[in-house]
């Protein structure tokens, strides 16, 4: 492959893309969600996001036992402390939308979020560690090119009570990753191993076919 790191470029195109046609998701972006969608979406999102610091620190750390790819190693520990505390934004946004702590942790887990983290548990702990930067791509590519603006026009249509207090989470996600993604497209290109490559693919492909899942059902 001339350059696999277009290919994975096109994985986070195909997300947003999936996004777009996905009825709640659209809602999203446009601001017209309903509070009964969005805190769906935060709650799920809550689920996955919950565990992003503890898989980060095991791909890393692994991958130094393994003694291999040191900057890639170096670069997912660094990611670990970028996540930390990403769950109590969400906390707190669905918090300001009268949603408690104890509600987040009661309702259930989307069968897309159980498969999303089971998948990166495995890539993580038994597959192969630097897999997991391709799900970090993935979601990292759909906050760049959608989450600041879907924060303009939730505030802008203002259609959820309270919701100047309840996109924490998003907002974070917006500017911050242009540089996340720019850096990460750097350290992947020096990648050269075909059967690593592969796995880096599959892991932002699995994540593109099952993100659209966090969102309420058709």
């Amino acid at each position: 492959m001339t350059d696999w790191v277009d290919a994975l470029e096109q994985e986070g195109r195909g997300l947003v893309e999936a996004l777009d046609a996905h009825p709640d998701a659209r809602r999203l972006f446009d601001g017209t969600i309903d509070v009964e969608g969005y805190v769906h979406y935060l709650v799920q999102t809550y689920h996955y996001v919950r565990w992003s610091m503890p898989l980060l620190v095991s791909a890393g750390e692994r991958l130094k036992r393994l003694g291999r790819h040191a900057r890639l190693a170096d670069l997912l520990l660094q990611k670990a402390v970028e996540e930390r505390g990403h769950e109590r934004w969400l906390l707190a946004d669905l918090r300001n939308l009268g949603c408690s702590e104890e509600r987040v942790e009661g309702t259930a887990r989307a069968p897309a979020v159980d498969a999303y983290t089971g998948w990166n548990f495995f890539t993580s702990r038994a597959g192969v560690p630097t897999a997991f930067l391709g799900t970090a791509y993935v979601l990292e590519y759909l906050s760049v090119t959608r989450a600041s603006g879907a924060v303009e026009r939730l505030l802008e249509v203002d259609a959820i009570p309270n919701i100047h207090k309840a996109v924490t989470f998003l907002r974070s996600h917006g500017a911050a990753d242009v540089e996340h993604v720019a850096e990460l497209t750097s350290v992947l290109r020096t990648l050269t191993d075909r059967e690593e490559q592969a796995a880096v693919l599959l892991s932002a492909r699995t994540t593109r076919a099952l993100y659209p899942g966090f969102f309420r059902e058709r």
